[in-house]
């Protein structure tokens, strides 16, 4: 018996190797290349190389100028434009969780979250990521600062028929800025991490995720970049909040849909990654189960000029005209 079985557990693995299993192989390249690319990234953030990190402290220092009472939470906004900013620094713990096989269900779902994350760390993509913070502070100047890569924040209003969930709105969802709790009633609601809470202050009234889901508005991450500035521990986490949500309305007869179920309208001028990148719906299920650790992502940022910084075209389209 004892041989038989000695027998088929090296039947086994001459299988597998016979297969050419090259999953580790391939986890460990791409835990080196992001680690060469965060690094990339870290320089051009430091060089003002990233157009809309430019942006973002431009926006802070004159929003700061406008609304003086709001420095505090400005200036913990405009560190998404160094690498001290919860963005980047949400990647690089992400990088070092996917260093260790124990915080995944498989090596389909280790692969999936390495590859997601050489992608994120992307700078095309990674700029494109920076459009919500920046907006965030061009709504708060109350339309003195001009939106980038959206459309206006009236136009996506109306064409999503969204509801006004007030100042940091786009930053709602994120896991960098805040997460879902559940209140005493069984209701979710966002809790903002740290000085972000300001946001809270100044729109004075908790935004719960029933009503979110079905009424948010536009934003990169929720509608464009979830797939790949998710980790899996957070993926599973906003599918908990939809499945209790979910059931408290089913126990109500009444429905309710993810609020990722369909994309909102407003990205305008997105680079050729964001436009290639898979749907937000996919999210969860790719996180959970690696189904799509197979695609390619490619991305030739050293060539493409697209989120470098231009001074004079930067400084133009600060202000708005009034």
């Amino acid at each position: 018996m004892r041989v038989l079985t000695s027998m088929l557990i090296l039947a086994a693995t001459l299988s597998l190797t016979g297969c050419g299993d090259d999953r580790p192989e391939k986890i460990e390249k791409y835990q080196q290349l992001t680690e060469q690319r965060l690094s990339t990234l870290n320089t051009m953030l430091e060089d003002g190389q990233v157009r809309n990190a430019n942006l973002l402290k431009q926006y802070s220092s004159l929003l700061k100028q406008q609304k003086p009472d709001l420095a505090p939470l400005v200036d913990e906004l405009a560190k998404d434009a160094t690498a001290e900013g919860p963005m980047y620094t949400s990647l690089k713990r992400r990088l070092a969780d996917a260093k260790n096989s124990a915080n995944f269900t498989d090596l389909d779902q280790q692969l999936n979250e390495v590859e997601n994350l050489y992608q994120a760390a992307d700078p095309s993509l990674y700029n494109d990521m920076l459009s919500d913070p920046v907006n965030v502070i061009a709504d708060m100047s109350e339309g003195k600062l001009a939106r980038v890569n959206a459309i206006s924040r009236e136009a996506a209003a109306l064409a999503n028929n969204a509801e006004d969930f007030g100042p940091g709105s786009q930053l709602v969802g994120n896991p960098a800025y805040g997460s879902w709790q559940t209140d005493s009633s069984g209701m979710s609601f966002w809790a903002w991490y740290g000085m972000y809470s300001m946001f809270s202050n100044i729109f004075q009234r908790p935004i719960y995720y029933d009503r979110w889901s079905g009424n948010r508005g536009y934003s990169y991450y929720n509608d464009v970049g979830r797939y790949r500035y998710t980790s899996p521990k957070q993926a599973q986490a906003q599918e908990k909040t939809f499945e209790q949500t979910k059931k408290r309305f089913d126990s109500q007869g009444k429905r309710f849909d993810s609020p990722y179920a369909k994309s909102r309208t407003g990205a305008t001028a997105l680079s050729r990654e964001s436009s290639s990148a898979p749907k937000t719906n996919t999210a969860s299920t790719a996180n959970k189960s690696g189904a799509q650790s197979g695609s390619k992502f490619r991305s030739n940022y050293s060539k493409d000029s697209s989120f470098r910084n231009s001074s004079n075209r930067t400084t133009r389209s600060v202000r708005r005209g009034k």
